[in-house]
């Protein structure tokens, strides 16, 4: 059956006690099911270039017999954007569209074709879908380009992935 599933950050720390070993309180990542491992990674935010990057990534994942790992990254924003202060922190803004893509995605007949699940990161969005690669052994990794003044000024995601990632990438027009 297909689902999805919103693991903590990986920033997240755990309530340090005074008797535990200050290094040994960060909380590791849990393990990624290994029903998906080997699977397709889509980087995935409700734009028409990542739901063709999705249509594409439901493909692939049926033709190989594997599953889909569909990555939503939620903004991350640098508190100097507010407050001005030095050096910059990145702060989560609450971002509740995960919820809904989730939804979106539970009713969609296309996904019933492949087991999927949905995995919410922050960060920098390459970063994360590299990292999400590698955590679940990713055959590839597919995404939708980057169209506009911002993806030309900045470099797009897709252009970034391709240069650093240490498996497959896929770009969609």
């Amino acid at each position: 059956m297909a689902g999805h599933e919103f693991p903590e950050p990986a920033d997240r720390k755990r309530v340090a006690d005074s008797t535990v070993d200050p290094l040994a309180v960060e909380q590791p990542r849990h393990a990624c099911d290994p029903a998906f491992r080997h699977g397709v990674v889509v980087g995935f935010d409700g734009s028409t270039s990542s739901e063709r990057a999705l249509a594409y990534a439901i493909g692939m994942a049926r033709r190989s017999a594997s599953g889909l790992i569909i990555v939503h990254v939620a903004n991350r924003l640098p508190t100097t954007v507010w407050a001005g202060c030095e050096p910059p922190v990145f702060v989560d803004v609450p971002d509740h569209r995960t919820e809904v893509l989730g939804l979106e995605l539970a009713c969609a007949e296309h996904l019933s074709e492949v087991p999927w699940i949905l995995v919410e990161r922050g960060g920098d969005i390459c970063h994360e879908l590299e990292e999400v690669g590698k955590e679940y052994a990713a055959d590839a990794i597919v995404v939708g380009s980057t169209h506009g003044i911002v993806g030309r000024i900045f470099g797009s995601v897709a252009g970034r992935l391709a240069r650093r990632a240490q498996r497959p990438v896929v770009v969609i027009p």
